[in-house]
């Protein structure tokens, strides 16, 4: 994925990143609806509750994603006060449990396609899932990881909350994730190896 893909096969890069913008797509909606359906009116409000990509891309995390193949949506807001602790959690579970079903079906798919096209685009869906799916689920602050650690100690979460309100930690831990991209992304391809041998037939 990137410049040297959109020069050489402009329809495989088209394909890939349609689907790419999708996989964000559906992690945002999925914090959204849970959200919604657990009693928080908060993304419905804010027109979070639907398929349309224009409601959750975000264009610097989305440029990302196209040229170097790590990026990020915007995230969903929602009001902790609306729901119950359980419900905290699954909310931030909801999105990185979609990009692991989506990961599963894709990695299923690529034991019976055997186009090329097919299989690059299919490479490319199931990775960025894999990657959206572990890099979120890590106990970052500002990363669904950490709201699910938050919701399992609330005193923690507390912490957390406090923790994000302040703009010049978030910078900090993006200055963070930025310096560990390597041992991050050795992870992500760990664990999606260990994926596809458990998928493949």
């Amino acid at each position: 994925m990137g410049l040297s893909l959109l020069l050489n096969n402009p329809l495989a890069f088209l394909l890939i990143a349609a689907a790419l913008l999708l996989s964000i797509t559906v992690h945002e909606f999925a914090h959204a609806i849970v959200a919604d359906r657990l009693g928080d009116s908060t993304p419905r409000r804010q027109g979070r509750v639907t398929l349309n990509p224009a409601s959750h891309l975000d264009p610097i995390g989305t440029l990302m994603l196209l040229l170097v193949g790590f990026g990020f949506g915007r995230p969903v807001m929602t009001n902790p006060a609306a729901l119950s602790r359980w419900g905290s959690l699954w909310v931030a579970a909801a999105g990185p449990l979609s990009n692991l079903l989506i990961a599963v079906v894709t990695g299923l798919l690529m034991n019976v396609v055997n186009a090329p096209l097919g299989d690059v685009v299919l490479q490319a869906v199931f990775s960025v899932n894999m990657m959206l799916a572990v890099l979120n689920l890590l106990p970052i602050p500002g990363l669904d990881g950490s709201r699910i650690l938050g919701a399992l100690v609330p005193s923690l979460g507390r912490a957390l909350q406090d923790f994000e309100r302040n703009p010049m930690n978030n910078i900090i831990v993006l200055v963070f994730l930025i310096a560990m991209l390597g041992p991050i992304g050795n992870l992500i391809g760990r664990v999606s190896n260990v994926m596809l041998r458990a998928l493949s037939f």
